[in-house]
């Protein structure tokens, strides 16, 4: 009994003092409490639209009164013969994005080795520049510098005595204009998280290891690669996290019928499914099973990830 009055006791008192902490920095609370009701309203209270995966949907009795369906919508899915090729196009456009995750790290080092900081400046402000492109635009652009007739890329090509490609035709090309044009879009902005980083590393630890004899290669290996390690790691794990997440926008900006074969991914197949059959409601019910299968995949790679970086180091996003 005396046991269960002292925890008693101990949660009471560390109530009291986490409301003490609350009242000194109440202003702070203030300031997070918006973000958190936005994320609430538009995140969580829609979770109860899911269930609609799972029954049969009709619009004039709605979501609650329509009758459960169970798994019929995802076995439907599974068995389409165009299941794993859709699959298999989300799967491979996506480690194709992933395996660039690199560049904006490599990127950050570069620029922060330059030391005129006039130009260092100038090179940061033009690789930001791509990534307040709306998609839109950024797709237009591909087709202007790709097109097979009149393509600034094609008419370089037939200057210098080649074969026009068909670029925005060829399935084969679809991953690589997909990847490096947001490679290109992204690669400015990507950096930034990094170059903060940096900008923390101490300049007398540089000092130090140069009067050690470090090149500025062994500047770069030992001291700032390890100072963003830890954000490095974060966000891989939430790069794996959206492994499956394949824009929408801008594949279906850059699909064509005869790339379609390449093209056609999870987020592009649930748009033909609901707004592509002109608006009908009656596969509204398997696209959102098919999104929360989608979801789910993303789900258990991240806690795979972050299981991995918890083993390997102590870095973790929980």
């Amino acid at each position: 009994m005396s046991l269960y009055m002292a925890e008693k006791d101990l949660r009471r008192k560390h109530r009291h003092e986490t409301l003490k902490l609350v009242g000194r920095y109440w202003q702070l609370y203030l300031m997070v409490l918006p973000p958190i009701i936005t994320t609430f309203i538009w995140h969580y209270i829609p979770l109860y639209g899911v269930i609609i995966g799972f029954k049969d949907f009709e619009s004039k009795v709605g979501i609650i009164g329509s009758a459960w369906y169970g798994f019929g919508h995802f076995e439907w899915f599974f068995n389409r013969p165009s299941f794993w090729t859709i699959l298999w196009n989300t799967i491979r456009i996506s480690l194709y994005s992933f395996a660039t995750f690199p560049c904006s790290i490599i990127f950050a080092l570069m620029i922060n080795e330059l030391t005129n900081k006039k130009f260092k400046k100038t090179v940061q402000m033009i690789s930001y520049m791509p990534h307040f492109i709306s998609t839109v635009v950024v797709c237009a652009m591909v087709h202007m510098f790709f097109n097979a007739a009149d393509g600034i890329v094609n008419h370089a090509i037939r200057t210098l005595g080649g074969e026009t490609v068909e670029f925005l035709y060829e399935p084969k090309l679809f991953d690589h204009l997909y990847v490096w044009s947001g490679v290109w879009q992204g690669l400015g902005w990507g950096t930034i998280i990094y170059l903060a980083n940096l900008s923390n590393v101490s300049p007398d630890l540089i000092e130090a290891a140069r009067l050690d004899g470090a090149s500025r290669w062994d500047v770069v290996v030992h001291v700032n690669i390890p100072t963003i390690l830890p954000t490095i790691v974060i966000m891989l794990i939430l790069r794996v996290g959206g492994i499956l997440g394949v824009g929408f926008e801008k594949v279906f900006l850059l699909q064509t019928q005869r790339n379609i074969s390449a093209s056609r991914v999870i987020s592009t197949y649930v748009y033909e499914l609901t707004l592509g059959a002109g608006g009908s409601t009656a596969y509204w019910d398997t696209s959102a099973a098919i999104g929360l299968f989608n979801s789910i995949i993303n789900l258990i790679l991240i806690i795979f990830t972050n299981s991995i970086a918890r083993r390997l180091s102590d870095v973790t996003l929980w």
